[in-house]
């Protein structure tokens, strides 16, 4: 599996470039809302003839991870939607109204990354295609997802959850300045260049087949400045670019990054105890030189990632034996 990317990655670097590419049926989602980073890969994918539909969060839902909200009712929202994507009356999920957006294609929901999937995979993918899509996008996210904070990213649980349904998917995450007030930044336009650079190559080597093999997502994080990047093989790997704790007083021990998070967000940190965040300051050790972590700052990090909790079949800590040995015998 790591071969084949790696060759994969190498044909990206010489810019070869297929003599053919199939047009795919795709499913773009983040963990955002309405972005610059989406309107930009939309355009691009279509550009590129693929057919896409957009179901995102109604506001930011950044650190949701695989959160559901099961058996919650999507309510009328009450205020509106990032960048008035909906506004306040509007249905908890539905098609996007703001102005100048592709009708039929442009879908929001009031709820988790993964609910949002959701509605785009069983209620508008399946609506427009009457099956599963070829492939699950999730991003481009403002900031990259790199190390164990991958773990609460709504990017890239709606990645894995598409890929555990047995849907190839892509988690993909952009720098902090691909952020934007409007929905026209230039580095998103890079971005999604590149994107579809990565997808025409995955085509040219899949044919009519599955974009990626069974059981395998990838998490790919840009540069911030991604235009010329080069392309490399990475891990998620143990070196983490953040640094996650909990803390007393938020106001009072708040970093620059929290801070701009939340001036982001028209929000004020309160001095209240909650979830502190910042930039790891230490370096990488030798042997995680290769950790996404790190290959991020200088190029385009592809990570591969198993889907789900399955460990490979064959390298089992604990034998069947060994637990048959645990259980009480039949009617004992």
């Amino acid at each position: 599996m790591r071969h084949h990317l790696t060759a994969l990655l190498a044909a990206t670097a010489l810019g070869l470039a297929p003599t053919a590419a199939a047009a795919r049926n795709i499913v773009l989602t983040n963990d955002d809302g309405l972005t610059s980073n989406l309107v930009a890969l939309y355009e691009a994918l279509k550009a590129a003839g693929h057919d896409v539909v957009v179901s995102v969060p109604c506001v930011n839902q950044s650190g949701q991870g695989a959160a559901l909200g099961i058996a919650r009712p999507v309510a009328p929202i009450k205020t509106p939607c990032l960048n008035d994507a909906a506004q306040a009356g509007d249905p908890g999920a539905g098609p996007m109204t703001r102005a100048g957006l592709p009708a039929g294609d442009f879908y929001y929901v009031d709820g988790t990354p993964v609910a949002a999937l959701l509605h785009g995979l069983e209620v508008v993918g399946k609506a427009r295609w009457g099956k599963a899509p070829d492939l699950v996008l999730s991003g481009p996210n403002e900031g990259q997802n790199v190390g164990a904070i991958i773990l609460s990213s709504g990017t890239v649980s709606a990645a894995q959850y598409a890929a555990v349904t047995g849907i190839p998917a892509i988690a993909l995450s952009a720098g902090s300045d691909s952020e934007a007030a409007s929905l026209d930044n230039p580095v998103s336009d890079a971005v999604a260049g590149r994107t579809v650079e990565l997808i025409t190559h995955l085509e040219a080597r899949a044919g009519a087949g599955a974009l990626l093999p069974a059981g395998l997502a990838l998490n790919v994080n840009f540069p911030d400045q991604p235009a010329g990047a080069r392309w490399q093989l990475a891990e998620i790997g143990t070196y983490n670019a953040y640094q996650v704790g909990f803390t007393t007083d938020m106001a009072a021990s708040a970093s620059p990054i929290m801070q701009m998070m939340a001036k982001s967000r028209g929000m004020e940190i309160p001095a209240l105890p909650g979830v502190s965040f910042d930039f790891n300051t230490d370096a990488p050790a030798p042997d995680q030189m290769d950790d996404e972590s790190v290959v991020y700052r200088k190029a385009i990090a592809v990570s591969p990632m198993q889907a789900g909790y399955a460990y490979p079949a064959g390298n089992a800590v604990l034998s069947a034996d060994e637990l048959a040995a645990l259980l009480p015998a039949q009617g004992e």
